[in-house]
């Protein structure tokens, strides 16, 4: 009797789409993305041009979210801002989903005294949040888009790690992991023939919640000034320039403020959608012929 790993249910995509949190994280995603592609061609003002003769204007058809105190557009500084916040976001996943995979996999398929020695290492990172060790690469490096990257995915990496390593050795105990190696497969083709398929799920919620946080992050670390330079323009940047005013401005901080909800509750709820869509355990049974 063999047994054939789980597979994907049929039709994820439909059943992404029947999911309202699933559709209204693919559309926030889907703007965001598309926001960032259209600010590498056109905006409506240079963001980084100022004009204080034209602050504080009104939302009108010539500036749809107004001006802010030096005369910026305020449309244009969030089109342009987007780019940081993907640029950051898909930087700190790549990052954290490297970090993740190999100390998953060799906190769970090696030697058992090597897999207590990665356990930990992985317990002493884990006692290092993100903001400390931005703050430590931005001391050494100087404060910039790509310490946020690799301070977030480092961070979150350590932590998939972690979530992932019983996920990855519960699959390769599996009767068609064991099926594979009588078969002759190697042990790095069964990991990625068997194992990691059958763990994506995890990494995809988790992958998800790195981009939340790096977007959180990233406008955290700009806010106290270790994120993006102060002449590229980003979300943080604009809610710590204009925080002062909210009581006399108050939109020229909701503004901000709405776009970084947005986006950290789409990529939430489409990690969420993802991962019902795609676990195998959410499909159907194994199936086990003789």
């Amino acid at each position: 009797m063999t047994t054939t790993p789980p597979t994907r249910r049929p039709g994820w995509v439909r059943s992404l789409l029947r999911s309202p949190s699933g559709v209204f994280g693919l559309v926030s995603t889907t703007i965001l993305v598309l926001c960032a592609a259209l600010s590498l061609i056109w905006t409506p003002y240079d963001p980084v041009h100022t004009d204080v003769l034209a602050k504080w204007q009104s939302p009108s058809p010539q500036n749809m979210l107004g001006t802010d105190n030096i005369g910026r557009d305020i449309f244009s500084v969030l089109l342009a801002g987007s780019r940081v916040t993907l640029q950051v976001a898909v930087g700190s996943s790549v990052v954290a989903a490297i970090v993740g995979v190999v100390l998953a996999t060799l906190g769970a398929l090696t030697a058992r005294w090597f897999r207590e020695i990665v356990a930990v290492f992985i317990d002493i990172l884990i006692a290092f949040p993100t903001l400390l060790i931005a703050m430590m690469l931005a001391s050494a490096f100087g404060g910039s888009i790509m310490v946020v990257i690799l301070a977030v995915g480092i961070s979150f990496g350590v932590n998939i790690g972690r979530v992932s390593r019983p996920e990855i050795r519960r699959v390769s105990r599996s009767e068609y992991v064991t099926a594979g190696v009588a078969a002759g497969l190697g042990p790095v083709r069964n990991l990625t023939r068997h194992v990691l398929p059958n763990v994506a799920p995890v990494f995809i919620v988790q992958l998800s919640w790195c981009m939340a946080v790096a977007v959180l992050a990233e406008t955290g670390l700009s806010y106290l000034g270790y994120g993006a330079p102060v002449s590229t323009p980003s979300w943080g940047r604009v809610l710590a320039e204009l925080q002062s005013y909210i009581g006399i401005h108050p939109l020229s901080v909701v503004w901000p403020g709405i776009a970084i909800t947005v986006t950290v509750l789409g990529f939430n709820l489409l990690g969420d959608g993802l991962r019902d869509a795609t676990d195998p355990r959410l499909g159907r049974a194994e199936v086990i012929t003789a």
